[in-house]
């Protein structure tokens, strides 16, 4: 009877959430390091994209994000979606495990986007990849900061950062030799 009782209890209780923070054109390993968690947390993965030229308009009772252009020339009020191919990206990677999963398009700054939306998802903690190197991404991250770095200041769930590209020891960071 205990046994069946502990059972029930379990099937029953509500399931934990990690936030992802994903992006076109990521390396995958992003989204398999993401399953890997979920299956040691038992949790559900709830992956985001933040389009950084928008900001929230509304926010609907169901997530959806309406958003508008940053640009005052561009009148352009809509609901965001998910990239199809991002979509079919996170769809590839993660129908391969045995993971719950959902995604979500936010707009705005991509710190306080995933911060809101862990919040409202009562995530136990973020994940997010670091960026490639590049000329564009150092200036993208000189300008706005780093998210990972910025979601560690802004809120209190635990972050966790994917190392996309690491380098050896040896060598010189990404962002050194820029």
């Amino acid at each position: 009877m205990k046994l069946a009782r502990a059972k029930e209890l379990t099937m029953n209780a509500p399931r934990h959430h990690i936030v992802v923070g994903v992006v076109k054109q990521q390396p995958s390993s992003l989204l398999e390091q993401a399953a890997f968690f979920a299956k040691q947390f038992d949790a559900d993965l709830v992956c985001a994209c933040v389009d950084s030229t928008r900001y929230v308009e509304e926010e609907k009772e169901d997530g959806t994000v309406i958003s508008v252009s940053f640009d005052p020339d561009l009148v352009d009020r809509r609901e965001e979606k998910l990239d199809p191919e991002l979509q079919a990206q996170l769809r590839a990677v993660l129908d391969r495990h045995d993971v719950v999963w959902s995604s979500r398009a936010l707009a705005g700054d991509a710190a306080r986007a995933l911060s809101h939306l862990a919040e409202q998802a009562d995530a136990a903690f973020i994940i997010v990849g670091t960026r490639k190197a590049g000329i564009r991404r150092s200036m993208h991250e000189f300008f706005d900061g780093s998210v990972g770095a910025r979601l560690a200041h802004l809120q209190n769930r635990p972050v966790l950062i994917i190392p996309l590209s690491p380098v050896s020891l040896e060598a010189d960071l990404p962002w050194t030799n820029q």
